[in-house]
């Protein structure tokens, strides 16, 4: 584990160290690409600017990350139950991710204005596929011997569901639930661009019509810094929730 902390952090250095390198030597305007240096110092210097922007969006992501689950887990839970539903519905769920978002975006704004609402519906296009899908792919992967064991003692399908199923497919659930929080930014920054009046996307694009590099790179930052406190976040959760994983044997995994 510290080895590949130590190699992550070090292909960091290394490429920030190259970055800064290449912008000092080559003389790059700071209005084409600044230096990381620049990038990090506005990011700091700015942040009380920054901060409403960034509690915007994070507002939009937290409420989007709620409405995919509340759609997300009935969606999977249902399909599992009735399979003739997951036919039925496979389709329209391929098609709401083959669609670009940037279709979808100025319609959203059109439909729900330009508050937080188009927003919050954007993240949650994004977000509840990978749940649903990991889901329910939990739900199916689970030991046929553990369904006929419940099956003998008795226990009904919402039983089973409860006591079996959810538990075998919390590992599934947590990896869908990781590469959805960490794309949500995707959607409020995009729904940001087309419509909005606060939030880091609204700013991005306030700051690239000036022409203000340095500000659209700390913003950047300051997403990317969003998306790995979500990451972590979800991670533990993750840990928190299926310790008890560590404690059955291994041949009954």
């Amino acid at each position: 584990m510290l080895r590949s902390n130590l190699l992550a952090l070090g292909i960091f250095v290394s490429l920030f160290i190259l970055w800064e390198t290449a912008c000092r030597i080559f003389a790059v305007p700071i209005f084409i690409l600044p230096p990381p240096t620049s990038i990090v110092q506005t990011a700091v210097l700015q942040a009380p600017m920054i901060l409403p922007h960034a509690l915007t969006t994070g507002l939009e992501i937290v409420c989007g990350i709620a409405l995919a689950l509340a759609v997300a887990i009935p969606l999977a839970m249902g399909m599992f139950a009735w399979p003739w539903l997951e036919k039925a519905l496979s389709p329209f769920l391929v098609a709401s991710q083959a669609i670009p978002v940037f279709a979808l975006a100025p319609l959203l704004v059109v439909w729900l204005g330009y508050g937080i609402a188009g927003k919050v519906l954007m993240a949650a296009i994004i977000i509840f596929f990978p749940i649903t899908v990991s889901l329910l792919e939990g739900f199916k992967g689970c030991d046929r011997e553990f369904q006929v064991l419940f099956r003998l003692m008795g226990a009904g399908f919402w039983q089973t569901m409860r006591l079996l199923y959810w538990p075998w497919a919390l590992p599934h659930f947590f990896s869908g639930l990781r590469v959805g929080v960490t794309v949500a930014t995707i959607g409020a920054v995009i729904g940001e661009w087309v419509g909005a009046q606060r939030g880091l996307g609204f700013l991005m694009i306030q700051a690239n019509a000036r022409l203000k590099v340095d500000l659209v790179f700390a913003v950047i930052l300051w997403l990317s810094l969003m998306g790995l406190f979500l990451w972590f976040g979800v991670g533990w959760l993750e840990k928190k929730s299926i310790h008890w994983k560590k404690s059955i044997p291994v041949n009954l995994i």
